[in-house]
């Protein structure tokens, strides 16, 4: 067995092993289709420094299952925007495990904008997700129901910008840590704080925004 070959296996045992610590069910075509994906990652990686090197293992829990927190918070036909996709984490894997979903997806840099499209292609959920390369603040909002983000450059500075910008009323789904619940906070707005797994330092806050009055 190649290196490759053995790097899936594991990618795959990882995911199905350590998927009931995340409240994530995966049916088989799920698990082929994030294997796909997270060969075509390590695939481009090398050029566009998409995530850290990391392990089969980790990947497939920190990167992966992570990203699978959100289906909880998502209804059905639950349409949302993501914000600094980079990857496509978390958006990507949540779109191949629920096909309902749809998906605005915003990266401002064009090179990882066309590993998105690509990436998209190859899972088979091109009509699922529009790619925007654009900045957020560039273009008038989606009309999303739920605004996630994982990886925003600069997002503590970004934050109250995203907050101002987003349609209301919408959900917030953000990825993060300290810095981000005191920033909302400070904006006077209270998240709720979902510690993920095998973690101590990293969440899930979601963010109710109430239409503006």
């Amino acid at each position: 067995m190649t290196a490759a070959n053995n790097q899936i296996v594991e990618f795959e045992t990882a995911l199905l092993s350590q998927a009931p610590d995340y409240g994530v069910k995966l049916s088989a075509a799920v698990v082929q289709q994030l294997s796909v994906y997270y060969q075509l990652i390590n695939t481009w990686n090398p050029r566009l420094h998409l995530v850290a090197p990391c392990s089969p293992q980790e990947f497939a829990q920190r990167h992966i299952l992570e990203s699978l927190i959100l289906l909880e918070h998502l209804p059905q036909d639950a349409s949302l925007a993501d914000i600094g996709s980079g990857a496509g984490l978390p958006i990507i894997p949540c779109l191949i495990a629920r096909a309902d979903l749809s998906a605005v997806l915003f990266e401002s840099s064009q090179r990882k904008a066309v590993f998105l499209r690509e990436a998209l292609k190859v899972v088979g959920r091109s009509e699922s997700a529009q790619i925007l390369a654009e900045r957020f603040e560039a273009v008038d909002p989606p009309a999303a129901k739920f605004i996630t983000s994982r990886a925003l450059d600069r997002f503590t500075d970004m934050l109250p910008r995203l907050v101002e910008w987003a349609l209301r009323p919408t959900t917030l789904l953000l990825f993060a840590g300290n810095e981000i619940e005191k920033t909302l906070e400070a904006l006077q707005l209270k998240p709720a704080r979902i510690l993920l797994p095998n973690s101590e330092k990293r969440f899930l806050l979601v963010v109710k925004l109430k239409s503006k009055t």
